[in-house]
C-alpha cells in the first residue's frame, strides 16, 4: 500500500521531510520509529548520478556489488542481509522480479526519472510482508501537481557513453499528468580484463502518471517500463572457469498500479491494485540459451482511524505470483510453470502518550499457499527527553520466501531445486539517539539481527549435483551507523555517514561463524552540494572497506580479499540562460582500480558533459 500523494504534496509545500514506508502511513522524518534515510530531488539533481544504485551506495548500512560495469547484475544488501532481502517499491508497486530470484533489479533502475529515494533499514515484514527482511527501498517519480512543464537532459562521455532524459508534466484543474523517459548506453569495458571485447549496455526507463485530486479525495494510475540489454563475461562451457565470453542478457519489467484514497475528519480509506510482468532472456554469441518470465498481481486495502492521540490502522493485501522458464541449451529440460499466492492482514497502533513519549506496534499475519503461515511483529519506542533530542529503539521480524528457482530450479547434471524449503526468518533490534539543532543534525544507531533458516547452496559429491537447503545454524549481523548533517541554506548542504558491520553466517549449528562475502566491515560516505547564482554543484565520496569473496576458479574454491577503495563523483553546472544549463561531471574521479565481485573489473575514471533544459517550474 502506497501513501496518498495528497499527503506528500501538502508536506512538501511546508518543507517537511516525509517518510512513506517507515509506517503504514506517511509520517515526518523526526517521527520515524526506525532508522531511515531520504534523498530528495535537490540531492538527486545536484549529484546527477545516472543509476539509483550509485545513490544508494552513499547511504548508511548499504553494500552494493556489481558484477562488472554498469548494466550488469547489481545487488544491494542492507545491514548485511542478502540481496533478496531488500524490498523495492517504485511509486508504490512491489518491483522485485519474480523471474530473477525475487531480487530488485537495481541494474535496470535509472535515477533520472526519480524525484526521491527512501531507505528504511532493518526487518519491516510486519508492515510490508515478504522480502522486507533486510529493509525497504522506495523510489518515487515526480508528483504532477508540483512538477510543471518540460525538462530534458542530453549527455555524452567516455566509453562512447550517452544519456538522454525528457519529462513533461501538466496540470489542468484537479488533474495532473506526468510523463517521463530516460535512455542510457555505453560501449563499456572488458569486464573480464583479459584484453577481449568491451561489454556494453543499453537501458530504457519510462513512466506515465495521472492523478485526480480534490478535497480529501485522490485517485490515480501509474505505469512503468524498464528494459535493458547488457553484455557480460561468463564461464567457459567446458572448464566452467571465468572467461571472456560473448554472453548477453535482455531484461524488461512492465508494471502498472491504480489507487484511490479518501481522508475526512478522523478517517482515511485507501485501495489499490497493481500488476507486474517481467522477462529475462540470455544469449551466447547471439544464440538463445534460456528465458524466464514472471508476473505478480496485487490487491490491497487500508482503513485508519484517529482516536485522540492514538492512530489505528488495519490493512489487507493479496498477491499472486507466477513463474515460467524454458531453454534451448538443454532441449527444454529446464521448463517450469509455477504459481503461488499469499494473503496478509496487518494491524498497526501508533500512540502519542505525551509530548515526550510515542510508541508504534505492528502485527502481520501471512497465509501462504506454499509454506507454513507466519506472524511477524514490529514494536518501536520514541522518547524526546529534551528539545532537539530523540531516543529511539525498535524490535522487528522479517521473512523472505524461497524463490521459484530455489524451490523448483533445474539444470541437467548441475542443479536441482528443493520443494521442501521453508521461508527465511530474521529477528532484529536497533537503538539510537538523534539530535537536531539549527543547521546541524547527528545520529548514532546500534543494530543487531539474527537470521534463521537461511537458504544456502549445497553440493552432493556423489551425484555432483548442487541444490538448496535451510541452514540449521544462525547467521548474525551486528553493527553501528553514524550520520552527520549540516545545512545553512541552499548554497551548502553536507551529509556524512559511517557504518561498521560484522556480518557472519553459520550454516551448521554449533560450528564457527564465517564472515559473509561482499560486505565491508567499514564504509564511509560524504555528500556535499549547493546552488549559488548561476552555479549548481554536487560531489560525493564513498569509501568501501576491504571485503572477502569466494573464488570458484580455484580448486578447491578459496576465500579471497577484495581491496578497499574510494569512489568519488563531481558534477558542476552553469546556467547559460534561465532555461538552459551546461554541466560537466566525473565518476570514479580518483581512478580507483577495484572489484565488487571477484574476477570482474569496473570502469576507471569517466568524464561526461551535457546540457539540461527546463521550461516551466
Amino acid at each position: 500500500m502506497s501513501p496518498s500523494l495528497l499527503f506528500l504534496a501538502a508536506a512538501a509545500l511546508e518543507g517537511e521531510s516525509i517518510l512513506v514506508t517507515a509506517a503504514r502511513e506517511p509520517l515526518g522524518a523526526d517521527e520515524a520509529p526506525v532508522s531511515a534515510t531520504m534523498l530528495d530531488e535537490t540531492v538527486l539533481e545536484d549529484l546527477s548520478l545516472p543509476a539509483a544504485a550509485d545513490l544508494l551506495r552513499l547511504t548508511p548500512g548499504v553494500s552494493v556489488a556489481a558484477t562488472g560495469p554498469r548494466g550488469t547484475q547489481t545487488q544491494v544488501r542492507l545491514r548485511g542481509a542478502e540481496a533478496g532481502h531488500t524490498l523495492l517499491f517504485v511509486d508504490g508497486i512491489r518491483f522485485n522480479d519474480p523471474a530473477a530470484g525475487n531480487e530488485a533489479r537495481f541494474e535496470l533502475l535509472g535515477a533520472d526519472l526519480l524525484s526521491r529515494i527512501e531507505l528504511v533499514r532493518g526487518p519491516q515484514s510486519a508492515l510490508w510482508g515478504a522480502e522486507a527482511l533486510g529493509g525497504v527501498v522506495a523510489v518515487d517519480t515526480a508528483d504532477p501537481f508540483r512538477a510543471r512543464g518540460l525538462a530534458a537532459l542530453a549527455e555524452y562521455g567516455r566509453l562512447d557513453s550517452a544519456r538522454l532524459f525528457g519529462r513533461y508534466a501538466i496540470r489542468t484543474g484537479d488533474v495532473g499528468i506526468n510523463a517521463a523517459a530516460g535512455w542510457q548506453r555505453s560501449d563499456g569495458i572488458d569486464s573480464f580484463g583479459g584484453g577481449g571485447e568491451r561489454d556494453g549496455f543499453d537501458q530504457f526507463n519510462a513512466t506515465l502518471k495521472a492523478v485526480y485530486r480534490t478535497g480529501g479525495f485522490e485517485a490515480g494510475a501509474t505505469g512503468h517500463w524498464v528494459e535493458g540489454s547488457s553484455q557480460f563475461d561468463g564461464f567457459d562451457p567446458v572448464t566452467f572457469l571465468r572467461a571472456d565470453t560473448l554472453d548477453e542478457t535482455e531484461n524488461r519489467i512492465g508494471a502498472t498500479r491504480a489507487w484511490a484514497s479518501y481522508e475526512a475528519n478522523d478517517w482515511s480509506v485507501q485501495g489499490e491494485a497493481a500488476y507486474l510482468d517481467s522477462a529475462n532472456r540470455n544469449r551466447l554469441a547471439g544464440a538463445p540459451l534460456n528465458v524466464t518470465f514472471g508476473d505478480r498481481l496485487t490487491f490491497g486495502g487500508q482503513v485508519a482511524r484517529q482516536l485522540g492521540s492514538h492512530r489505528l490502522i488495519v490493512a489487507v493485501d493479496h498477491q499472486s505470483e507466477g513463474f515460467r522458464a524454458s531453454d534451448t541449451a538443454f532441449g527444454g529440460a529446464t521448463a517450469q510453470d509455477r504459481e503461488r499466492r499469499l494473503a496478509g492482514l496487518v494491524g498497526e497502533w501508533r500512540a502519542e502518550w505525551s509530548e515526550a513519549v510515542a510508541t508504534d506496534v505492528a502485527v502481520r499475519r501471512d497465509w501462504f499457499s506454499a509454506f507454513e503461515d507466519a506472524t511477524t511483529v514490529r514494536a518501536a519506542l520514541l522518547v524526546r527527553p529534551a528539545r532537539g533530542w530523540t531516543l529511539h529503539a525498535a524490535y522487528g521480524e522479517g521473512i523472505a520466501q524461497p524463490t521459484f528457482f530455489d524451490l523448483y530450479g533445474f539444470f541437467p547434471g548441475s542443479f536441482v531445486g528443493n520443494p521442501a524449503l521453508a521461508p527465511e526468518r530474521s529477528r532484529g533490534w536497533e537503538a539510537g539517539v538523534r539530535w537536531a539543532g539549527g543547521a546541524f543534525s547527528a545520529e548514532v544507531t546500534g543494530f543487531s539481527a539474527r537470521l534463521r533458516d537461511e537458504i544456502v547452496d549445497v553440493f552432493d559429491p556423489v551425484t555432483f549435483l548442487s541444490s538448496t537447503e535451510n541452514a540449521d545454524g544462525t547467521s548474525r549481523r551486528d553493527g553501528v551507523e553514524a550520520a552527520l548533517g549540516y545545512r545553512a541554506d541552499e548554497r551548502l548542504e553536507i551529509l556524512a555517514n559511517y557504518t561498521f558491520l560484522d556480518a557472519d553466517e553459520q550454516r551448521v549449528a554449533g560450528t564457527a561463524l564465517l564472515r559473509e562475502v561482499r560486505r565491508p566491515r567499514h564504509s564511509f560516505n560524504l555528500i556535499a552540494h549547493g546552488r549559488s547564482g548561476r552555479f549548481r554543484w554536487g560531489t560525493s565520496l564513498a569509501y568501501v572497506g576491504a571485503r572477502i569473496d569466494t573464488d570458484f576458479d580455484l580448486v578447491p574454491a578459496a576465500t579471497v580479499r577484495l581491496d578497499d577503495h574510494v569512489l568519488a563523483s563531481l558534477n558542476i553546472a552553469y546556467r547559460l540562460l534561465p532555461q538552459l544549463e551546461l554541466f560537466a561531471r566525473a565518476e570514479n574521479g580518483f581512478d580507483a582500480d577495484y572489484q565488487d565481485v571477484v574476477g570482474y573489473n569496473t570502469p576507471g575514471r569517466t568524464v561526461y558533459a551535457g546540457l539540461r533544459v527546463a521550461l516551466g517550474n
